[in-house]
């Protein structure tokens, strides 16, 4: 019997489980606590499995198969997408840390009232577009602000095409437009640093007070973790959404094409260049550096982009030299990409 589909079951899922072979029915991973798994059978389920994270790495989302006596997870069923990002933790910086996975729209949460902040959009895209998802960048407390336009406005210059929508978990405004991206039983996660007021949409949308709110510094509307661990929660209608806790540090993962879709501005323009290797500094005929005097690109923007793309390139030679001295010891890590 295939999982329930009202739980997020899909025929890329059934497809990957089919071709894993692996014995035993899915279930998804709606809480993760210290290395223990809440596992969901189906969409109404009131006994819920908990299992051991043994040998596995799990997301929030997952779906897993137990094993044959219920007490671990035996198999992670191919992820349809991940949100991955490099492990905050200087011991773990080789290792890849799995946010949510299973998800088919990830908010970028930025709040109204705080200073807006392209360069973290900018790398929230880059991650949000390796996960998999769909990106749409999402501006709350829209009740504490009289005209949420400019920052909308600002955020949109470096949106390029993703949806920039505003509400308020207070009001109620844009709630129910929030909502409606989970139809089809579609699962939903939130990113933002901690005091964006994810916990309130969060409490709004469920129509319930489910996650604790905290209160936020009057300077710069900063706030602490009111969310503590990352959960799958169940929407009103149908869907689901993923809450996890406010990340502050957002480290790049192994890129994808992220940096090219989250700039393809800026790639647009390497494209017309007069040399294929231009470097984009003093090479006659650039377009990049033309665009920049022209005042079309922010030079800001170019800046952001050589960071991001230096630090990825500086994670590819410290895995590349990890490997090497793995190998080297006579046994190799798997790399997750």
């Amino acid at each position: 019997m295939s999982p329930d589909r009202q739980l997020g079951w899909n025929d890329a899922l059934q497809a990957s489980w089919e071709a894993a072979g692996a014995p035993g029915a899915p279930g998804r991973v709606a809480r993760i606590d210290r290395g223990w798994s809440t596992v969901m059978r189906h969409a109404d389920d009131d006994d819920p499995l908990r299992l051991r994270n043994l040998y596995v790495d799990v997301a929030i989302g997952d779906w897993v198969v137990p094993s044959d006596d219920a007490e671990q997870v035996d198999h992670v069923i191919e992820r349809t997408s991940a949100f991955v990002r490099r492990a905050s933790f200087e011991g773990d910086r080789f290792e890849a840390d799995y946010l949510a996975a299973n998800i088919d729209v990830v908010f970028l949460v930025h709040a109204l009232g705080s200073p807006p902040n392209q360069r973290r959009l900018e790398r929230e895209l880059v991650l949000a577009f390796d996960s998999g998802a769909e990106p749409v960048v999402l501006l709350t407390k829209a009740d504490l602000v009289v005209d949420p336009e400019p920052m909308r406005a600002e955020l949109t210059d470096v949106a390029l095409g993703v949806p920039v929508i505003v509400a308020s978990g207070i009001s109620g405004e844009g709630v129910d437009r929030v909502r409606a991206f989970a139809g089809g039983n579609r699962t939903l996660a939130f990113l933002g640093a901690s005091g964006v007021g994810k916990s309130t949409l969060v409490n709004a949308l469920l129509d319930a007070d489910v996650m604790d709110t905290g209160e936020v510094r009057a300077g710069d509307q900063r706030g602490r973790h009111t969310t503590v661990a990352a959960q799958l929660l169940r929407l009103p209608g149908e869907g689901w959404l993923i809450d996890t806790p406010g990340v502050r540090a957002l480290s790049l993962w192994l890129s994808g094409h992220g940096i090219e879709r989250a700039f393809a501005d800026v790639f647009d323009l390497m494209d017309h260049c007069r040399f294929r290797d231009c470097k984009h500094d003093r090479e006659p005929g650039c377009a990049v550096r033309a665009a920049v005097q022209g005042g079309s690109l922010d030079p800001a923007r170019l800046a952001s982009l050589e960071r991001l793309v230096a630090e990825e390139a500086a994670l590819e030679a410290e895995q590349e030299r990890f490997e090497r001295r793995a190998d080297r010891r006579g046994f190799r890590r798997s790399r997750s990409s």
